[in-house]
């Protein structure tokens, strides 16, 4: 298939793209590097040692650009990654996310439209879920009462996508709810390279442990949870790419609208992720606990049962690949793709 790929040298994009590019497909890539490097698309060649990968250095939200990449190309489908994700700057800046992720996704849908493609798999996120009522979350569980302005736009695009697909029969959509992607390739040439101070655990983990920050931030240690820390379902993010060519194959079957939450249906602690690295990779952490984060939640892991049954995908990476290679690729690459 020939595939366009939005926010394709992002973290999960990338990834996405070795297992796209080692399945054989044909990949075109879109991406204005907002938060991201193309450098990261030169590892994906390196990796896969495939060279016939188009860049185009364009915002989703320009009409005339998406159009004209549309109408030199033949598309099967396209994977939407493309949009802002840092849940404290959506909280300080909500109308810019409002206008990246569910404007840029609106105008995509009309261009494809246009060009009489309709089948798409979405980058959602287990935050659309709110702080859930109870856990594990399976994709019958309720959405809306999102704790963020990040959550509300990947919701606001989750009902959009519902609309256009009862809207018109044609449309085939895959709506992927991922918890916590972390990890890397394990050649170590790719993975989460944040341009700022990290917002995910992982990133800001390897950074302290590289002595590019001096310790981890911890937010909030009275949660009702084991320890007090904030507990996530945390998957390796090769596992993750993987499950975005099993939703692929499901679309070709034509089944309309389909949402599988992608997980590993285990959480961890902040305080078991810093333990596990410690042990795993033989580094130090130190860190201290400090006010809780607005907009995060206590307690979030996935059900994936819908995953495994409809479409054969089951995350198998474990916390120890987990963390052992995401301090590959920061050891490697200490300054990440800079």
């Amino acid at each position: 298939m020939k595939i366009l790929v939005t926010g394709g040298t992002g973290y999960i994009g990338s990834h996405t793209l070795v297992e796209l590019l080692e399945a054989g497909h044909q990949v075109v890539v879109v991406d204005n590097l907002c938060n991201s490097s193309e450098i990261a698309l030169q590892r994906v060649k390196n990796i896969t040692g495939c060279n016939d990968v188009s860049f185009h250095n364009a915002d989703i939200r320009d009409r005339s650009a998406l159009a004209a990449i549309f109408e030199k190309n033949d598309f099967d489908a396209v994977i939407h990654f493309a949009g802002l994700k840092a849940v404290g700057e959506s909280v300080e800046q909500p109308l810019k996310y409002y206008d990246n992720n569910v404007g840029g996704s609106a105008i995509l849908c009309d261009v494809m439209d246009q060009f009489n493609v309709r089948n798409l798999v979405f980058s959602s996120s287990a935050t659309v879920y709110g702080d859930p009522a109870s856990v594990p979350i399976d994709e019958n569980a309720p959405t809306g009462g999102t704790t963020n302005p990040y959550g509300t736009s990947k919701l606001m695009i989750e009902q959009m996508l519902s609309d256009l697909a009862n809207s018109d029969p044609r449309w085939n959509i895959a709506r992927l709810r991922y918890f916590n992607p972390v990890g890397a390739h394990k050649s170590g040439l790719i993975g989460e390279d944040p341009l700022e101070t990290p917002n995910n655990l992982m990133p800001y983990i390897c950074q302290v442990a590289a002595g590019k920050l001096k310790e981890l931030s911890v937010f909030g240690g009275d949660y009702a949870t084991p320890d007090g820390t904030g507990v996530r379902d945390y998957i390796h993010v090769v596992d993750l790419a993987q499950g975005h060519l099993k939703a692929l194959e499901k679309l070709m079957m034509k089944p309309g609208l389909v949402t599988y939450n992608l997980g590993t249906g285990t959480g961890y602690s902040v305080l078991e992720m810093i333990e596990t690295f410690e042990r795993i990779n033989g580094v130090k952490i130190p860190y201290k606990i400090t006010e809780r984060r607005q907009g995060d939640i206590a307690t979030c892991y996935a059900n994936p049962a819908k995953a495994a049954h409809e479409i054969d995908w089951r995350a198998t990476r474990t916390l120890k690949d987990m963390t052992r290679d995401a301090w590959h690729w920061q050891s490697k690459n200490p300054e990440g793709y800079g």
